[in-house]
This record gives structure tokens, C-alpha cells and sequence, in this order.
């Protein structure tokens, strides 16, 4: 019966410890609270924006740092997607990556 709580506890520690994040990775904990404040970031986009402006609009977040990617009409709204996103719980910075979009269009050449 030793034998057997040793082994469950040596199979336990295992599995709690692949759970753990370091440096480099993120615990299961901080990838749940990234993805919750991904959505977060979006919604606030979408209210300070509209729905349709949001949806070109990546969000990812990484140990609380949101980055914001894709295209705008102008640098206002490239301004205002940011500060959206800066303003939400559990933000603690956020890289505004967000491009103009071309006045003219591509040819394809």
C-alpha cells in the first residue's frame, strides 16, 4: 500500500509539474488569463469601434503584453483600438502594430 502512495505521488508531482510555466512558457493558469484577456480586448474594441472596424483587428495576448495587428481606416482609429485595449483589467501593456490602409489599390503585379 506504500508502494502504491509512492507511486501516485511521484505520478502527481509529474503532471503538476508539466503544468508550471518558466521564462519561456506559460502555465496552463497564464494561458487561460491571456485567452480571457484576448477576449476582453476584443469586445472593447468592438464597443469603441463597432463590430465590423474590430473584425480586422487581430488580438493576441502573451503573459498580459496585448498585441493588436491587421488594418484601419486611419490612425485614429489605430489610436483608439489601442487605448481600448489598454484600458481593460489584467492589460499591462500593448504593442499597437495596427497598418493604414492603402488609399489605392493593388494591381497584383
Amino acid at each position: 500500500m506504500k508502494k502504491m502512495n509512492l507511486l501516485i505521488s511521484i505520478i502527481l508531482t509529474f503532471f503538476l509539474a508539466a503544468c508550471a510555466g518558466n521564462e519561456n512558457t506559460r502555465s496552463t493558469g497564464q494561458t487561460l488569463d491571456d485567452a480571457a484577456i484576448t477576449a476582453r480586448v476584443k469586445n472593447a474594441i468592438a464597443v469603441s469601434q463597432g463590430l465590423r472596424d474590430a473584425a480586422s483587428i487581430n488580438v493576441d495576448t502573451y503573459r498580459g503584453v496585448v498585441s493588436l495587428a491587421g488594418f484601419v481606416n486611419n490612425a485614429q482609429e489605430a489610436r483608439a483600438a489601442g487605448l481600448a485595449a489598454s484600458r481593460v483589467n489584467g492589460v499591462d501593456r500593448v504593442v499597437n502594430n495596427l497598418q493604414l490602409k492603402s488609399s489605392t489599390p493593388s494591381t497584383g503585379e
